[in-house]
């Protein structure tokens, strides 16, 4: 059993069809250089320098994740979330498609309190509203059906539970043209007003926009009391 309450072999359901970007995952070289890609990217994207600390500072600052709190965090890559919510006390489970990225994940994030586990949160059977946060780390711009994904993961949030994104929002350029070719990417940039409409029931509390990268955190609001 994992944090999710379900046996792990029942979390590999989802669509067949897969995103260029997405099927690339799968090779082991590209799980083993993710994490040094993502860190030099980052600050080229943003335009300004922008560090992974500067990051992990942002999202510890806004979500304050608590212990004992439980979370999903959805596509995982290489773990960086889930590192950060087990190193504040939470239990995490880390789902990706691609069982080499999940293999580099345990490895470079080795704690007790998480689970890692193969499955596409476009089709998953989790329970609804099983989790106090879920966090998505740029997997939105490689999935398949990003409005599927929006709601897999909105479905799992429990009322007063909260969501973090980070994404690269659409900024028109030559390159995002190129990269959402399906068969050199099939990449999705979203527009911050898409992403909230396809989060019916979340409410945006926070969004901060530096150059093509863009960061967000949603409440489902809590169940009113009678």
């Amino acid at each position: 059993m994992d944090a999710s309450g379900q046996r792990k072999e029942n979390l590999n359901s989802g669509p067949p069809s897969l995103t260029a970007a997405q099927r690339s995952n799968f090779a082991p070289l590209t799980a083993r250089t993710y994490t040094a890609w993502r860190r030099r990217s980052l600050g080229l994207l943003a335009g300004r320098p922008f560090s992974l600390a500067q990051e992990t500072a942002l999202f510890l600052g806004q979500c304050r994740p608590q212990p004992g709190e439980w979370w999903l965090d959805a596509g995982t890559s290489t773990g960086f979330y889930a590192g950060l919510l087990a190193r504040a006390g939470c239990r995490v489970l880390a789902v990706d498609l691609s069982p080499a990225m999940l293999r580099e994940a345990a490895r470079q994030q080795p704690h007790d309190h998480i689970d890692w586990a193969v499955m596409n949160v476009e089709s998953n059977d989790l329970p609804e509203g099983r989790f106090d946060g879920v966090t998505v780390g740029a997997t939105l711009n490689e999935t398949h059906d990003p409005a599927r994904f929006l709601q897999g993961a909105a479905r799992v949030l429990r009322p007063g539970g909260q969501l973090w994104m980070m994404y690269l929002l659409r900024t028109a350029g030559p390159v995002q043209s190129v990269l959402s070719v399906p068969t050199l990417g099939g990449l999705h940039f979203p527009d911050p007003a898409w992403v909230s409409a396809d989060l019916p029931g979340c409410t945006l509390v926070h969004g901060l926009t530096l150059g093509a990268v863009r960061f967000e955190r949603y409440l489902r609001p809590p169940v009113a009391s009678l």
